[in-house]
């Protein structure tokens, strides 16, 4: 049966079993991982022990970056306030793991919360709120604006021209004036809304999303070629705008490069950087290293790989990289843009 894909599911241990072992490539060096999740669903808990669980597997993960997944929102109270609770949350979680009782990586050492931009001008007070609750690791903003005509692929925005609203620009400005970044995440067909808000809001400190979202399901399925040029064109003029760097990985749920839900056993790490070095490689050689970040965005990921096998998958990708160029890829970059 074929995975319905742009939806989360739950991973299977025991099909993730089947992969078989492998050696961490280049264990020493430095991972800080730019984009990950903690919750708390029904049939598919993420918590510090299970984020621990796949940090530990042999890669030196010396740090993380919490990105928002509506988790622990407040309850009650002003419903613009109730997304607060995330970064409550998160930041408790970020404080055990600084206690260093939990191993050396400093989970959630930077916190991307939600707020709605497109309250404008009002947004300030939200604002002012998660970096209370942050308790300094408060780093930024992500509002989907992820949305497509067809119902299959699913939208992650309310409607389509988010970025284009005059009030969700104000409410942009209010988040940059503070020097917090915002995670941009749309989909490929949108990479000229995004190229217009960059060169629109140049102050604004824009970090692109799972490789600009390229899509191979739905309607977008078998255009393997078309959409990759689409993509690229797309990808050429927003690597232009000095303030927009892009999060490598992430393609998993929507680039659907390979049926996990049907694999007899997931793709060794050799394969999964062959089916997603062309994207990868492209992003380098447009942003450069320095516009560029490593993401696992697990746990959304362990539906189709484990956590050392991608980033082994990462490092064969980046294998030709200078020395330099990988310290930037892996964790330099990731500590720059979000003020680690």
């Amino acid at each position: 049966m074929a995975t319905q894909y742009g939806r989360i599911f739950p991973p299977r241990p025991e099909w993730l079993a089947r992969a078989e072992a492998e050696a961490i490539l280049e264990p020493d060096l430095p991972i800080v991982d730019a984009h990950h999740h903690l919750w708390h669903k029904p049939d598919h808990p993420y918590f510090l022990p299970d984020l621990l669980a796949d940090t530990g597997t042999g890669h030196n993960v010396v740090a993380t970056v919490f990105i928002e997944c509506r988790a622990m929102y407040r309850a009650d109270g002003p419903p613009h306030l109730r997304p607060v609770g995330e970064t409550e949350f998160v930041n408790g979680i970020a404080a055990m793991s600084a206690s260093g009782q939990y191993g050396p990586t400093r989970v959630a050492a930077g916190i991307v919360g939600f707020a709605d931009l497109a309250l404008g001008d009002a947004v300030e007070p939200v604002l002012e709120a998660h970096v209370r609750a942050g308790g300094g690791r408060f780093r930024g903003v992500r509002q989907q604006a992820s949305w497509d005509v067809d119902p299959v692929i699913g939208h992650g925005a309310p409607g389509p021209h988010l970025l284009a609203r005059p009030e969700f620009r104000r409410g942009l400005a209010r988040l940059s004036a503070r020097g917090l970044a915002f995670d941009l995440w749309v989909f490929h067909p949108q990479l000229a809304e995004a190229l217009d808000l960059a060169r629109a809001m140049p102050q604004a400190n824009l970090v692109l999303g799972h490789c600009g979202g390229p899509l191979g399901y739905g309607p977008y399925a078998g255009r393997g070629d078309a959409v990759f040029a689409e993509w690229k064109a797309g990808m050429t003029e927003l690597a232009r705008c000095p303030n927009v760097s892009v999060k490598l990985g992430g393609m998993m749920m929507r680039l659907a490069a390979y049926d996990y839900g049907a694999r007899p056993a997931p793709p060794d790490s050799a394969e999964l950087a062959r089916l997603w070095r062309p994207w990868i490689e492209t992003c380098i050689e447009l942003f450069g290293a320095d516009r560029c970040l490593f993401e696992s965005n697990f746990p959304v990921e362990k539906m189709g790989i484990g956590y050392a096998a991608l980033w082994n998958a990462f490092k064969r990708i980046a294998a030709a990289a200078s020395e330099g160029e990988k310290r930037a890829l892996f964790a330099g970059t990731a500590q720059r843009v979000y003020a680690l």
